[in-house]
């Protein structure tokens, strides 16, 4: 009994003395998901009030583009916008890399090619180390293919944009931030409804949002909130009733819902 008091008085210490936050599990951070196209001053604005304000580390990650300059525009765009630091990070130095990403508070990436992203950073560990940061309570944002990897199950790009087909819309893991949708970029502009509605009707259970050029969605847990200039879609067929399809057949469904969501507007994906 003696033992057992002295575990409680212990703890009951402890618990005092703790910094406050310690005893609670910490939460994600915010997601910043960009359609691609302008990122205008809100989004960028509203991004790093969340990063830290004057005190915002960006830390660009640009292996989306083989371009020799990539990430060099998002660098100046977050030192213009009020940022402390900007700066890229090049994985060839691993050390480096991994020490530029547990010091930053807020990691974005550019456009480009989702899928190369994906590649170029397999094996390497810093999907995890990304992961980490972010439930960490670190800002994570992308903009076009950026905004694609936020999500668990990626669309890759490659599709049928011209017909509502099963599996006609090819996807692959992302970074997982954002779990249980599909995003999908440029959405408006480059007429991408019927791939993203193939998608969500391949999987049911994961609901699409579909994000237009110039147009953010701001993830704070389950809450997503629309800024910028355009609309955002929401395809959710988690209660819908999705008939069983052939590959390259038709797809069908009843019951799916949308949404279409514009600056000012937020909605809880439960």
């Amino acid at each position: 009994m003696k033992r057992q008091c002295s575990c409680v008085l212990v703890f009951a210490i402890w618990t005092l003395l703790a910094p406050v936050g310690s005893l609670q599990a910490q939460s994600p951070g915010p997601l910043i998901v960009v359609g691609g196209g302008t990122t205008g001053g809100e989004i960028t604005e509203r991004a790093l009030q969340l990063s830290g304000g004057a005190t915002a580390v960006v830390a660009v990650l640009p292996q989306s583009s083989a371009v020799a300059d990539a990430g060099d525009g998002s660098v100046q765009m977050w030192l213009k916008a009020g940022a402390k630091e900007s700066f890229k990070v090049k994985l060839d130095d691993r050390d480096a890399a991994r020490l530029a990403l547990e010091r930053a508070t807020l990691i974005w990436m550019p456009g480009g090619s989702q899928s190369r992203f994906m590649d170029a950073i397999a094996g390497t560990g810093f999907d995890d180390v990304i992961r980490a940061r972010h439930q960490a309570g670190v800002t994570v944002g992308g903009t076009s293919a950026g905004a694609a990897i936020l999500s668990t199950t990626m669309i890759t790009g490659d599709s049928d944009l011209q017909s509502i087909s099963a599996g006609k819309t090819v996807t692959r893991n992302g970074l997982g931030l954002w779990a249980d949708v599909i995003v999908d970029q440029h959405f408006l502009r480059r007429q991408r409804v019927n791939r993203l509605i193939s998608a969500v009707l391949d999987r049911p259970s994961l609901v699409g949002v579909g994000i237009d050029e110039g147009t953010a969605v701001i993830v704070l847990g389950t809450r997503m909130e629309v800024i910028g200039k355009s609309s955002v879609l929401v395809i959710d067929a988690r209660r819908a009733r999705v008939e069983e399809t052939p590959a390259s057949a038709p797809g069908a469904a009843t019951g799916v819902n949308l949404h279409v969501l514009r600056a000012g507007m937020s909605m809880d994906l439960r």
